[in-house]
């Protein structure tokens, strides 16, 4: 079954009634409308008036925004979250202010240097809440120390810390504060005069948002590491292929798909295992297989993804971040096969797993979406992760 594209007020009527396990007839019996216009709504044929929308979110017991627009992503509470991210702002917001006179104290290098490498360990294991907790502080230290005494290594994990920032304030759907932060890491390392560090930043401006820059972007990473043969660099470069097959994927040329992915599989050879020890990016042939599977899904080759997802079986050492978007990928792929029981298990395994990012990654949501539609009564366990999706 094709993934759902429409997303329009009668769609999401269709989705919270089916949801509450009514039937239309249930439903027009509890609204005063006809059946009939209950069922050109639910299609886009006809409008849904302020009215019918006030009276269908009445029967339903829902709030009327659920209807009308496009349902709220984040995890946490509002002012929960404005308190996580809050400080992160502020943090990056001072990157050019000099010496920081109110701090009390500030960590030796090495210790700093030692906790920017664990706060990007937790993310890898999804433990968004307590990176961003720690991350002002940390960012805070580090800008004082670069200016105060300025060192490669100091101003590589200041990069570092700007790179978490990234990824926590993107997975806490923050994307505006996340690009904010790849400047900052920009910033960071071309100071640390670092070319790999260099190269992942502009790979994780590329992939923030796809748009006609990522390819270039990509591109530009790799001549940074031309003729550069360390296992650091194959490793960076490597991912850079990866990065540019799910580019090419997102504009459907599958040849040149199969050309990076073939580039990726002969660096991640040059390597040998997997790197993930290499600005964790977890470079490999595993995360290669990984990468395949999301180009198939990005050209919605669903018959290859399906085998291609079968055929991976993650290994217990792989990230909790690579190993939740793989159940995903799973699930998602499991439900356009048309297996909707083991596309919920999938989903499930992801949330156990890893709850705080697979509540936020596309493909729970679309996988829910898609279940809701092909049930003609949700069961509990996809009510109940409809429910912690808030759709």
């Amino acid at each position: 079954m094709p993934l759902l594209d429409d997303d329009h007020t009668g769609s999401r009527i269709r989705e919270q009634r089916r949801l509450t396990r009514l039937t239309q007839r249930e439903l027009a019996d509890r609204i005063p409308y006809s059946l009939s216009l209950l069922n050109q709504v639910e299609c886009g044929a006809r409008p849904a008036t302020p009215g019918f929308v006030a009276a269908v979110a009445h029967a339903l017991r829902v709030d009327s925004s659920k209807l009308t627009g496009p349902p709220a992503v984040t995890a946490l509470p509002a002012d929960r979250l404005l308190a996580l991210v809050a400080p992160i702002r502020e943090a990056l917001d001072r990157y050019d202010l000099g010496p920081n006179p109110d701090l009390a104290a500030v960590r030796p290098e090495p210790v700093l240097v030692t906790e920017a490498e664990a706060l990007c360990q937790q993310v890898r294991a999804t433990h968004l809440r307590a990176a961003a907790k720690a991350l002002p502080a940390l960012i805070a230290e580090l800008t004082h120390t670069v200016w105060t005494a300025p060192s490669t290594a100091a101003w590589r994990a200041l990069a570092s810390a700007y790179r978490t920032a990234h990824d926590v304030t993107l997975k806490l759907d923050h994307p505006d504060l996340a690009r904010v932060a790849l400047d900052r890491m920009g910033w960071a390392a071309g100071r640390a005069s670092d070319p790999c560090i260099e190269a992942v930043q502009r790979y994780k401006r590329a992939t923030l948002w796809r748009c006609a820059t990522s390819a270039p972007l990509i591109t530009s990473g790799q001549a940074l590491l031309a003729g550069e043969t360390s296992r650091e660099a194959l490793a960076v470069t490597g991912q850079l292929h990866l990065g540019l097959a799910i580019v090419a994927a997102k504009a459907e040329d599958a040849t040149a798909v199969e050309t990076h992915l073939a580039a990726a599989r002969e660096m991640a050879s040059r390597v040998g295992g997997e790197a993930g020890d290499v600005h964790w990016l977890s470079f490999g042939q595993v995360n290669v297989k990984l990468h395949e599977l999301g180009a198939s899904i990005a050209m919605r080759s669903f018959d290859e993804a399906l085998g291609q997802a079968r055929a991976l079986t993650p290994a217990n050492s792989m990230l909790t971040s690579r190993r939740a978007r793989y159940l995903v990928d799973r699930a998602l792929v499991e439900m356009e096969a048309g297996s909707p029981k083991t596309s919920l298990k999938f989903l499930a395994q992801a949330r156990q797993v890893a709850p705080e990012q697979t509540r936020h990654l596309p493909g729970t949501r679309a996988t829910i979406r898609g279940l809701v539609h092909m049930s003609r009564r949700a069961p509990d366990g996809l009510r109940g992760m409809a429910r912690w999706v808030e759709l």
